[in-house]
């Protein structure tokens, strides 16, 4: 699955939960040495500070059960300690669903009393939402098992593959396999990526891989037809600099798109909120058709030519930036 969606880690950045075994009990006795730690019922508990029940009463954190057994605050604890201490981690990214907010939002908050997680280091949960099924629910198969994500990114695949084939049927076989792969692997990504995390989102390959409307292909459709303007043409980019002069509305509102990347992506690093970066993306494809339907490009007069290549140019190289950061490859030709 890694493979197919071109996610770079490895085997050898997994750890399991049974890879913290030995650590637990050094966990639980260098908590327990800091004051930290508290019977409860039984149960050895950390009460982190601003955590309450319904009735106003500490909340607890098992961290050793009564039985003596060790749960997954524990084992979370013993994560966040070998992150920050042996990793050396400043940024530690939780990327869990939504419902598990408090429990790491209290992991965290011992961990800062342990003096672990202190500055410059922080934590953050990236809470998300469900995917869902055509009928609302969550997706799952009629027998009632969880789809496999690899037989659905095959599905997305020979389905671009399908469509491909009607759109531009000249491409060789080769081509055609890689388009549809970045199409279809694209398509699933986007979807996922240009919704706001924290919503349920119904999963629709049909959707997906629309041509029109805010999908992966419409984006990489504006940057491929960028592509071919300047192989009719007989050009190679990058190009070199050159004076862009506005005449056009068009073309104002599409500079005035393009000068925006710097503060959008500076801006999702820090929120993690990549459907920002999706929209920013649809809508620069947006403005860019409307500048390539209303102000011709190629039959245009000097200067005019130059400065119109010179802001397709800085367009496909955004579009391009934009996709590889969402993990989306780009395509000449499709």
């Amino acid at each position: 699955v890694y493979s197919q969606l071109g996610v770079l880690l490895t085997e050898a950045d997994f750890l399991g939960e049974s890879s913290y075994n030995d650590q637990l009990v050094p966990v639980v006795d260098e908590l327990a040495e800091l004051g930290l730690l508290r019977l409860s019922d039984g149960a050895l508990c950390a009460f982190p500070e601003g955590f309450k029940n319904r009735d106003g009463e500490p909340l607890p954190l098992i961290v050793r059960k009564r039985d003596g057994g060790y749960g997954y605050a524990t084992t979370d604890l013993a994560t966040i300690r070998h992150r920050i201490r042996s990793l050396h981690a400043t940024r530690l990214l939780y990327v869990v669903g939504l419902p598990q907010y408090q429990h790491f939002e209290m992991i965290y908050e011992v961990a800062r009393e342990a003096g672990w997680l202190v500055p410059p280091v922080r934590a953050e949960h990236i809470g998300h939402g469900s995917i869902l099924g055509a009928d609302g629910k969550m997706l799952r198969t009629r027998a009632g098992d969880s789809v496999k994500l690899v037989a659905l990114l095959d599905e997305a695949v020979s389905r671009a593959a399908d469509v491909i084939a009607v759109k531009n049927p000249a491409l060789d076989v080769q081509t055609r396999s890689e388009v549809a792969r970045a199409i279809g692997i694209g398509a699933v990504k986007y979807a996922d990526l240009s919704t706001d995390r924290s919503k349920d989102y119904i999963f629709d390959l049909d959707r997906m891989l629309a041509f029109d409307g805010n999908t992966a292909p419409y984006l990489q459709y504006a940057h491929a037809r960028i592509c071919s303007v300047f192989r009719r043409a007989g050009l190679t980019y990058p190009v070199a600099a050159a004076d862009i002069r506005i005449r056009e509305p068009e073309e104002r509102h599409l500079a005035v798109q393009l000068l925006s990347f710097g503060d959008v992506v500076n801006e999702i690093a820090d929120s993690l909120e990549f459907h920002r970066l999706a929209g920013y993306l649809f809508g620069l494809a947006t403005s860019f058709t409307a500048f390539y339907e209303k102000c011709p490009i190629l039959r245009s007069e000097e200067p005019v030519r130059t400065s119109r290549v010179a802001l397709c140019d800085l367009t496909r190289r955004t579009l391009a930036t934009g996709l590889e950061l969402l993990g989306i490859t780009a395509p000449e030709q499709m």
